[in-house]
């Protein structure tokens, strides 16, 4: 995890740095390829993350296996670089019930919309965010989901689609993983 992204998700106000990173293929294959099986918490497949991978030689992927987020174990990053570059981010951050959220103005300057199926988030071109609240058990807590990439292989009307199905599997698995009810 860089220092950059480490601040960027500690924030409480969520004020995000959001842009598209330049890429260019040089001719490389795709690095999609280097992907295991199963990847970011064991949520999402190689195929899934292929048009965010771009061209490259080496792939790193820096994950815990799982999404269990407990009171200890509050927040939970992973992050895929192609050739020492950073491609894609998802992380999950277990917060206490109720906190504020400012999406801040680096997001509010991209005309997000607000997922179908989550009233609290942002759906961007390059990214997705989305609070959900989490009955518990034992306590109730909220859920902040996050998931940057640079969609380079995506034509401008996929992007925001592509980053709304890749958002409904993750909290999908959130929910279950931490333990965060039906």
């Amino acid at each position: 995890m860089t220092a950059q992204t480490g601040n960027r998700l500690a924030s409480a106000s969520l004020a995000l740095a959001v842009g598209l990173l330049a890429g260019c293929s040089d001719g490389k294959p795709s690095a999609a390829p280097g992907l295991p099986s199963s990847t970011c918490f064991g949520v999402f497949t190689p195929a899934e993350l292929a048009p965010f991978m771009g061209a490259g030689d080496e792939v790193r992927v820096d994950s815990p296996g799982d999404l269990r987020l407990t009171a200890g174990r509050a927040k939970l990053l992973c992050n895929i670089e192609v050739d020492g570059r950073s491609r894609f981010t998802a992380s999950a951050q277990r917060r206490p019930q109720g906190q504020e959220v400012s999406w801040g103005s680096e997001v509010e300057k991209h005309h997000p919309e607000v997922l179908p199926y989550a009233e609290n988030s942002r759906l961007w071109d390059s990214g997705v965010m989305v609070v959900l609240g989490c009955p518990g058990p034992p306590e109730a807590f909220d859920l902040m989901l996050f998931i940057d990439a640079v969609p380079d292989e995506l034509k401008q009307e996929e992007r925001r689609p592509a980053f709304a199905a890749l958002m409904k599997k993750f909290m999908e698995s959130t929910r279950q993983q931490a333990g965060c009810g039906p």
